[in-house]
């Protein structure tokens, strides 16, 4: 099964401060006219006299220049108070009173007189102070903000995502993925790059460093184990997730109704097993232990979840299902022997207890197909052609289980678990759907090939005339 493997990278922006000081009233470069400030004085000798009437006539001028300046100042303010009233027409957010609501604003397209700014994020004119140049506009320290937490950026670098500045910190909380195990921040590769593993069909996404470190999987939807969710421990050393473990069959009395529902499916196929062929729930070693005593067949790896015998052996089954103590540990499990007679040719199913209700449904519609097919006389098959006939009968049960319509009684099982309405809950339909993609995308030769090579010819041919060419020919039909 295939791994996905994502690697993404930020970026960052510099802001620019600055100060201005403006002077809205009046010229900047306007000096303020002199004044002579000196009374006449009656002097005896004539330079005294022409140097009064000078400086009067110096005076004179003066006052004529302030009046040409005042012209000038009252044109100038004239403008400014148009660009004003043109700028107070565009609404724009508040600076003050309001909950900042997380917005980017951008500047508006308003012409102003030389050396006036406008701040982009309330539209409103920077008066003398600090301000800031950044995003090509101009902005007060308090309006230019994080679009996370609403706060102003005052820190030298920012991020940004689409037109939105961030706060460094902010950005990585929204977008730096977490581990979904140790839920830490996903390191960095050597390259500098965020590297991290996902399952392929949960998405959960995690350190590389976890598929070494021994975080073990839950056995049935094989997610990994999050440090701050326990995991129940089986007594055969598999791990439950507290999900699957909700509808997990737990022991043999507990998986009669189940069983019932299999068989119900086969008749509804026209496929009835005549044969009263007993049904065990098992631990891993005596599962182990029953697949070793079996002169033939073939066996998934890496871990067998169930058997159709046909040799008589003494199984150890579960009769008792365990409760769950201190650190999710399964207590007070109870075991027994069960003498298998062969009567015909299949003296058992065996199925790994400690499944959800649909994988152990699953698996044993895989199983009574071996068994129906063995009970008709089918001669001996190719290992991808029984496995992949069975594998189409376990995946049209899933089918069967998830679909609105079907005609399977969902709610008539003791061991599914379904609210008051008699509908799953969203996470088992979301678990079946997980089964059904097992089986699609298996990639060995033998149950994924089989299962593809068997789905073509029963959706070509249908399943009565697949079954007759398989057993006529021991092929499928093509």
């Amino acid at each position: 099964m295939g791994w996905l493997s994502k690697i993404f990278k930020g970026s960052n922006h510099n802001i620019s401060e600055g100060h201005y000081y403006g002077n809205y009233g009046q010229d900047a470069n306007y000096n303020a006219p002199s004044t002579s400030g000196e009374a006449y004085l009656e002097q005896e000798n004539e330079e005294d006299i022409d140097r009064a009437i000078a400086l009067s006539l110096l005076e004179d001028n003066h006052i004529g220049k302030n009046v040409a300046d005042v012209e000038i100042q009252l044109k100038e303010d004239e403008q400014l108070a148009k660009a004003l009233q043109e700028s107070l027409s565009v609404e724009s957010p508040p600076r003050h009173g309001i909950p900042y609501q997380g917005n980017a604003y951008q500047p508006y397209p308003i012409h102003f007189p030389m050396g006036f700014r406008v701040c982009a994020g309330c539209n409103t004119e920077i008066g003398q102070g600090k301000f800031l140049n950044c995003l090509n506009a101009f902005w007060h320290p308090e309006c230019f903000r994080c679009h996370a937490c609403g706060l102003p950026i005052s820190d030298y670098e920012f991020s940004m995502t689409g037109n939105y500045p961030y706060h460094k910190f902010c950005y990585k909380e929204r977008y730096h993925p977490k581990c979904e195990v140790c839920k830490l921040f996903i390191p960095t590769n050597p390259a500098g790059l965020i590297e991290y593993r996902a399952h392929p069909f949960w998405i959960q996404k995690y350190c590389p460093s976890h598929e070494h470190d021994g975080t073990p999987r839950c056995c049935s939807c094989e997610r990994m184990e999050p440090q701050d969710t326990g995991y129940v421990a089986l007594n055969d050393g598999r791990k439950l997730c507290l999900e699957c473990l909700d509808s997990a069959v737990m022991d043999t009395k507990h998986c009669q109704p189940l069983y019932l529902d299999i068989q119900e499916f086969y008749e509804r196929l026209n496929m009835k097993v005549e044969q009263d062929v007993p049904l065990l729930l098992v631990e891993r070693q005596a599962l182990n232990e029953a697949r070793d005593g079996e002169k033939n067949g073939h066996y998934h790896m890496p871990e067998t979840r169930g058997l159709c015998l046909s040799e008589e052996q003494t199984i150890s089954t579960v009769s008792k299902q365990p409760r769950f103590g201190a650190g999710n540990r399964a207590m007070g499990m109870m075991t027994e022997p069960y003498k298998l007679t062969r009567r015909c040719e299949v003296t058992a199913i065996l199925i790994l207890y400690g499944l959800p209700r649909l994988l152990t449904g699953s698996i044993l519609a895989h199983e009574m197909m071996h068994a129906w097919m063995r009970l008709k006389g089918f001669q001996t098959l190719s290992q991808d052609v029984e496995e992949g006939i069975c594998q189409v009968l376990a995946h049209m049960w899933l089918d069967s289980e998830l679909t609105p319509t079907s005609g399977s009684n969902i709610a008539s099982s003791s061991a599914s678990r379904t609210t008051k309405n008699g509908t799953r809950s969203q996470f088992e339909r979301k678990l079946g759907d997980f089964f059904k993609h097992q089986i699609e995308s298996d990639t060995s030769p033998v149950y994924g090939d089989g299962f593809r090579a068997g789905q073509q010819a029963v959706q070509k041919y249908g399943l009565e005339r697949t079954l007759d060419h398989i057993r006529m020919t021991g092929k499928f039909p093509y």
